[in-house]
């Protein structure tokens, strides 16, 4: 796919959410690299990530020293990602996640083959990959096979729940398994009692988000599917869809967790799981990792395994984040020798002590930690969860912040107001079915 292309799909992002251009006011801004990739006299390697999950400063200055490069680090951007790739200076390595973006980056174009690279490395073997990775394959028809276009720094099985058990013991409420699912009707009820609205400030009973990825979960666990066949299309109006959407409007509705239409002031789980307001958050083992941050947290989280909707026990991975090189990133060599740095030396091992997800490399699993009793409960349920992992595979047509983007413009009303699940519906396979159908056109 041509880096025009690349653009217009990614465009449907904005224009899904505002109805603008995606690069209006910034593409001139982003100038070409005319300097060879050099800086005094060292190979600068541009990276696109996010906040510090590659090291702080320190940590990054540490690998200039180790791997004798500049390192250049920009704040991950799809906006300006797409700007750099149209004027033809793309960052040498970008963040991704697997799960969702290795078959649109494969199909159109703009990753870079890896097998060869990997096949020479004395780091990322190819025996030590955990099978996540394959999610990361992609041979233009089916995810997990083919070519490999990037790997993940760590994961989760993203629908696994972290609890409070203080918020629980003040409820009455029975704490959920270390090794059965709960249903999502139990969830619902848990989630419930749980749930606090008074002059104080709120408390959670649960955190559940109402996006893509987790009702591609829900109806995988009844046995259906979101995605058609061959990807060009979603069916939301399938029994399964419209079971997935019923409950969670119900659970929006009633203000038992964070939605869309009433979102969590504080943006995202931690702060407010922390604060002792959120007694339920379906975030992966790598929450744990924040956990260990606050020692209050420590005492009082515990972890069980996914919920499930249906009869089929799905325990997913979403994301798989990670890293890809663009194909037209000009310092390849000295880019992968980043890659492996960060992905199988001295960074990749402290993220895995840290307890911050999962290594992408067997070779590092044993070091988890467990040494607090909750480290050691929550590596105890992880590893009985395991044998339930699964990937629901992605289509090639569009990127997830697009169809999340048509999710989050229609789902507002139907939470506030008397939309009926079926008109939902049709307007999540009428929005999305204009996504997929228009990414298809530019993929050939």
């Amino acid at each position: 796919m041509t880096r025009r292309g690349f653009l217009t799909t990614s465009a449907g992002v904005a224009a899904a959410a505002t109805g603008g251009g995606l690069l209006s006011g910034c593409a001139g801004s982003v100038s070409s690299d005319t300097s060879g990739g050099k800086s005094g006299g060292k190979t600068t390697v541009t990276i696109m990530s996010n906040g510090t999950e590659l090291g702080d400063p320190a940590a990054i200055k540490a690998a200039e020293k180790a791997l004798g490069l500049k390192l250049t680090m920009l704040k991950y951007d799809l906006t300006r990602l797409t700007a750099m790739l149209t004027a033809g200076s793309p960052p040498d390595i970008v963040r991704g996640q697997g799960a969702v973006d290795a078959p649109y980056l494969a199909a159109h174009g703009v990753a870079q083959e890896l097998d060869d690279y990997f096949a020479k490395s004395s780091i990322l073997k190819v025996g030590d990959l955990d099978p996540v990775n394959d999610v990361w394959r992609y041979d233009g028809t089916t995810q997990g096979k083919g070519p490999r276009y990037g790997m993940a720094k760590d994961y989760s099985q993203d629908n696994m729940v972290w609890y409070n058990t203080e918020l629980f013991d003040k409820a009455g409420v029975d704490y959920p398994s270390d090794t059965e699912p709960m249903t999502y009707d139990e969830v619902f009820e848990k989630g419930k009692a749980l749930t606090q609205t008074g002059k104080k400030a709120k408390v959670y009973g649960l955190s559940f988000a109402g996006n893509t990825a987790n009702f591609l979960t829900m109806i995988a666990s009844q046995g259906g599917q979101l995605f058609t066949d061959d990807f060009s299309a979603v069916d939301f109006s399938s029994p399964e869809g419209i079971k997935a959407l019923t409950w969670y409007l119900k659970l929006a509705k009633a203000g038992i967790s964070p939605s869309i239409a009433n979102p969590d002031p504080n943006g995202w789980d931690w702060p407010t799981f922390q604060a002792d307001r959120m007694a339920m958050a379906t975030d992966g083992y790598w929450f744990g990792g924040m956990v260990a941050t606050d020692k209050k947290s420590a005492r009082t989280a515990r972890f069980a395994p996914a919920p499930q909707f249906g009869s089929t026990r799905v325990s997913s991975c979403s994301t798989a984040t990670g890293y890809w090189m663009p194909k037209a990133g000009k310092n390849k060599d000295a880019a992968w020798a980043a890659y492996e740095y960060f992905l199988g030396g001295a960074p990749a091992k402290e993220r895995a002590k840290s307890g911050g997800g999962l290594p992408a490399l067997k070779s590092l699993r044993p070091l988890l930690p467990q040494t607090e009793a909750y480290q050691k409960e929550a590596y105890a349920v992880q590893e009985k969860e395991m044998p339930h992992f699964s990937v629901i595979s992605f289509t090639p047509y569009a990127r997830l912040d697009a169809l999340d983007a048509v999710v989050n413009q229609v789902m507002p009303a139907a939470i506030k107001g008397d939309v009926t699940v079926g008109k939902l519906a049709d307007q999540l396979n009428s929005g999305i079915n204009k996504q997929l159908a228009n990414g298809k056109k530019l993929v050939k």
